[in-house]
């Protein structure tokens, strides 16, 4: 059988998420696995000509270009309406892959809703179907179990972020400049009046190879600063808990888990958390997981390569001294 595939990439402030990279390498496995097709990159919003390079040097056949200061600001409604545009060119059978950033969490669904097709999120695993179309695997139930889920020619799904391997494949994918269609009025209703930058020396949790987390076993606000203090000793992120968040000590860009974000870092370091199925579906990837916590029977410790039972408001602060001391 063949396959074709449409990526929806995700890009903001010029630069090419590490998660479209992913899903890019993966929608060329799946071609492969296939025996055929193609896979086409799609890429939406304006000013894009500098981020091109970084998407044909991950091995799509073709690029399809939807560049207009109309699509500048992203809007999940309007973006539905380039997406479903840059599909008239792709042929049957086909299926349609995004990143499950929240970018395309918000926008494949809509982009389904429209084509009146299946949507499955937050796939692990995506493989051909001999009936046609693609089957994935996906966790549910907190990622208590896992479910196989049959999607048919034309559906949508997202692949889980850190969960796919970027493969680079350098190549010279031709560009297909796809014209904007008419975007109805109701699909802008959202006027953007300005955009928040983090700060130049903020490293992305997504993407950190480091990661320092903190759960309530800090005891308090005042306390987590330690978190941060580490993570910028060791040059990682910082992040946070579910019951962290929710307490108020630490805003919602720092929560990995279920209802967070995934990471999947060299190094993960839990001070604190417990280790609620829903926190560690986000961060069970991690290459080598440390975990700090005073009680010995904490489920952390079940998925932990290293742990210390112990106070983690006397032992991080130890830590984070033989590291300065160590330091020139």
């Amino acid at each position: 059988m063949t396959l074709n595939v449409l990526v929806l990439t995700d890009q903001r402030g010029g630069t090419l998420k590490t998660a479209s990279r992913e899903t890019l390498s993966e929608a060329r496995r799946l071609v492969e696995r296939a025996g055929g097709g193609r896979v086409w990159a799609g890429l939406v919003g304006s000013g894009l000509d500098a981020i091109l390079p970084k998407v044909q040097e991950m091995g799509p056949d073709s690029v399809l270009l939807m560049d207009d200061p109309v699509l500048k600001d992203f809007q999940a409604a309007a973006y539905a309406v380039a997406a479903r545009a840059m599909l008239e060119g792709i042929p049957s059978p086909r299926v349609i892959l995004a990143p499950a950033t929240a970018m395309g969490r918000e926008w494949l669904p809509r982009l389904g809703a429209a084509l009146g097709t299946g949507v499955a999120t937050e796939a692990t695993e995506v493989v051909p179907d001999p009936e046609g179309g693609i089957r994935i695997r996906r966790t549910v139930f907190g990622g208590k179990a896992t479910v196989s889920v049959a999607l048919p020619e034309g559906s949508c799904a997202t692949l889980r972020v850190n969960t796919f391997a970027a493969d680079p494949r350098p190549g010279q994918a031709p560009v297909t400049r796809v014209p904007v269609p008419e975007i109805p009025k109701e699909a802008r209703a959202i006027s953007v009046e300005s955009t928040v930058e983090a700060p130049r020396d903020t490293v992305d949790l997504t993407q950190a190879s480091i990661v320092v987390a903190g759960g309530r076993g800090l005891k308090g606000p005042e306390n987590f600063h330690l978190v941060e203090d580490l993570a910028r000793i060791l040059g990682g992120a910082p992040a946070a808990s579910r019951a962290v968040v929710d307490a108020g000590w630490r805003p919602a860009s720092y929560q990995v888990g279920q209802t967070g974000k995934t990471v999947a870092p060299q190094l993960y370091i839990a001070i604190g958390i417990s280790g609620a199925i829903q926190h560690l579906v986000g961060m069970s990837n991690s290459r080598c997981i440390v975990a700090i916590n005073r009680d010995a029977a904490a489920p952390i410790f079940k998925v932990a390569h290293y742990g210390i039972v112990g106070d983690a408001l006397a032992i991080v602060p130890a830590l984070i001294g033989a590291l300065r001391a160590e330091r020139p």
